[in-house]
């Protein structure tokens, strides 16, 4: 059971949603702009945000916003009616810790809260019967990214992993802590970009009772709680000036100062840091320090967009399916030949995580062992059509286009019934299944 505050403008949906999570066992709050929103979490301690992205008097980022700026690490998960993926990624880049499309699927719903409340519990041992959450792929670009991780992972370079949202960064961190000779010492990540300014400090380098207003007790940075092993810091372009100032002197030193104490702590602990932006460009409008980035660049790994993986889609592929087989106990075996083409087709701008996602919703919509069109998200497949319809003053061509997108549309409304597809297409069902081998739909 979780207490979970959901901001929704539309009353009746809010009430379905309302009605629904109630008899799953969660205890909810509803409101239905941005300013209720931020005011009950000034009353309540959530332990998830449900939040719709347009709402009256802004979007449902300033309420996530508004939780981490309270120093409330809580996971949040957008809903859009968008059909445009980029707008969900532009939210989880914001920190939000996945997105739902409207109308909401009750199955897919469900799958995303528990995985978003799961975060908040210690992690659980994996079934050994359970695939390994990672797999390297064999393109030349991930050859030569598992050669840089073996290269720089036995040394104590200080070492900066870029590249885009959802490609992996935090994977690779992890990869190089385990083949470094920290191996048995802790490994501790922090999303900087959910760290409010106030208490990123403190975070990071822990404080004592009565440092400033609230701090009840001493805590332990996460600097100390790594000692011996590796931090990684993600997102390290969020961090405020002064606490770029500290980073810097706790690297170069080797030594913290709690908020609030006299005390310096010696610590020996390896930086790792991430970022999805070019930091050099930070450094140039004055927003990064300079002598901070130098002293983090000692190596750099670029980690590579999905869609520049050349053959490694379709192993990740394969690779998702079968997680996804064994935690939701199904049994997809393969793909239409549809679903297999817009896959491939798709750019992915969520790059792995996108992936991970979508093969899950896929495989928790698929009841038998084949996965159809219809449990791929309509917002991909609006995209991968419009990217395949042809340009140009070819009227033919582009009404063939449209022809073949609308039967596929209605296709899928009908859950693939001929006989109404043909209906509601106002043809017969001779002509719908010529022009189905015409277009090549199945």
């Amino acid at each position: 059971m979780a207490d979970i505050l959901l901001v929704e403008d539309d009353t009746t949906f809010s009430l379905i949603l309302e009605n629904y999570l109630q008899k799953k066992g969660h205890k909810i709050v509803a409101k239905y702009d941005v300013k209720s929103g931020i005011k009950a979490l000034e009353q309540k301690q959530f332990d998830l945000l449900l939040l719709d992205y347009r709402l009256p008097d802004g979007n449902g980022l300033q309420v996530l916003s508004a939780a981490g700026e309270k120093g409330q690490q809580v996971p949040a998960v957008i809903m859009t009616s968008f059909n445009d993926v980029r707008t969900a990624v532009r939210a989880m880049r914001s920190g939000a810790f996945d997105y739902i499309t409207k109308p909401v699927n009750p199955d897919e719903l469900s799958m995303i809260l528990n995985e978003a409340l799961e975060e908040k519990e210690p992690a659980q041992p994996k079934r050994k019967s359970s695939p390994s959450p990672f797999i390297e792929g064999e393109s030349e670009a991930s050859r030569k990214l598992h050669e840089y991780i073996g290269l720089v992972a036995p040394t104590d370079m200080t070492i900066i992993i870029q590249g885009e949202s959802g490609t992996g960064k935090e994977y690779v961190a992890s990869s190089i802590h385990k083949a470094s000779k920290r191996t048995d010492q802790p490994f501790i990540a922090i999303d900087c970009g959910s760290l409010s300014k106030d208490l990123a400090a403190s975070e990071l380098f822990g404080h004592i009772k009565g440092a400033f207003t609230g701090a009840l007790q001493d805590k332990k940075g996460q600097f100390e709680a790594a000692n011996g092993g590796t931090l990684f810091l993600d997102e390290v372009g969020n961090l405020s000036y002064d606490v770029q100032v500290q980073l810097l002197r706790a690297i170069q030193e080797r030594v913290i100062q709690p908020l609030g104490s006299n005390n310096r702590i010696k610590v020996d602990v390896r930086i790792i840091t991430a970022t999805n932006e070019d930091l050099l460009s930070a450094v140039s409008k004055g927003d990064f320090r300079e002598d901070l980035y130098h002293r983090l660049n000692e190596f750099k790994i670029q980690v590579p967009a999905l869609r520049n993986r050349e053959n490694d889609l379709s192993i990740f592929i394969k690779h998702f399916i079968d997680l996804a087989n064994t935690e939701l106990d199904r049994n997809v075996k393969r793909l239409s030949p549809e679903v297999s083409g817009i896959l491939m087709k798709y750019d992915w701008p969520g790059n792995l995580r996108e992936l991970k996602n979508v093969i899950k919703r896929m495989v928790l919509l698929t009841k038998g062992e084949e996965a159809g069109v219809e449990a791929l998200p309509d917002e991909m497949i609006s995209s991968v059509n419009q990217v395949s319809k042809p340009s140009g003053s070819d009227l033919k061509a582009i009404n063939e286009a449209n022809e073949k997108e609308l039967i596929i549309e209605t296709l899928r409304k009908v859950k693939y019934n001929k006989s109404q597809a043909a209906k509601l297409l106002n043809i017969d069902r001779t002509t719908l299944y010529n022009k189905i081998e015409k277009y090549q739909i199945e």
